[in-house]
């Protein structure tokens, strides 16, 4: 990971256009080819960001960031005006947080029965590894296409960024570029069912009594 505190200003494009004037900010260019700008406040979340895969280009007092979106592209450009510190880490490879108790039962009755969260939905595998990380479940479903499944106790907008993450990397495989995507969870934030929405990503709340067969299943698609 590389990490630059510099003062610079922001330039977006693409799908919708957003300007950073002049300040000091911590930029993260990750080896994923994620690019965060942020500045000393806002907590958690960066004023801008591109998620990979993204080509990056650098010059002198400039980097540039590109990503194909469908026919277009959006395009960051970071004009680098004086830099206070430019430092470069190895860090290990993502691990992943351990699941909970919950989150592995409900992967393994789900692996069971994933036409609980669609008819016809059937496994092809558990832990289906990507660059970045095992999507929980990856399915066909009735007209042979694939969905990928990400399973969580509580489905959060770092849930939602996680299987987009997945996703890039699984629909850059040209047979596998129509891939879909569920996000099962015992209950939703809204937040992240409107970034959901917004990016095709099904929803779907689940209920580990009923995926036991204790009661009749009440499944909410939310998208």
């Amino acid at each position: 990971m590389r990490l630059l505190v510099a003062r610079c200003e922001v330039t977006y494009t693409g799908r919708l256009n957003a300007f950073l004037p002049e300040a000091t900010r911590l930029l993260m260019l990750k080896s994923d080819g994620s690019v965060l700008v942020h500045a000393d406040c806002g907590g958690y979340k960066p004023l801008n960001w591109m998620t990979p895969p993204t080509a990056i280009e650098e010059a002198p007092g400039r980097i540039v960031v590109r990503k194909r979106a469908g026919k277009t592209e959006d395009r960051l450009e970071i004009r680098l005006l004086e830099t206070m510190s430019d430092a470069t880490h190895e860090l290990d490879g993502e691990v992943g947080l351990a699941k909970d108790g919950v989150e592995r039962d409900l992967q393994e009755a789900l692996a069971e029965r994933p036409d609980r969260l669609e008819d016809e939905l059937r496994l092809v595998r558990r832990e289906w590894a990507t660059e970045i990380g095992p999507v929980d479940l990856m399915c066909r479903d009735c007209d042979d296409g694939w969905v990928a499944v990400e399973i969580k106790r509580i489905g959060t907008i770092e849930a939602v960024e996680q299987l987009t993450r997945y996703l890039g990397f699984i629909r850059a495989d040209p047979a596998k570029d129509a891939c879909r995507g569920i996000l099962a969870a015992r209950r939703f934030k809204p937040q992240a069912v409107t970034l959901a929405e917004s990016r095709g990503i099904a929803c779907i709340e689940v209920d580990l009594d009923v995926l036991r067969g204790e009661r009749e299943p009440e499944l909410t698609l939310f998208v």
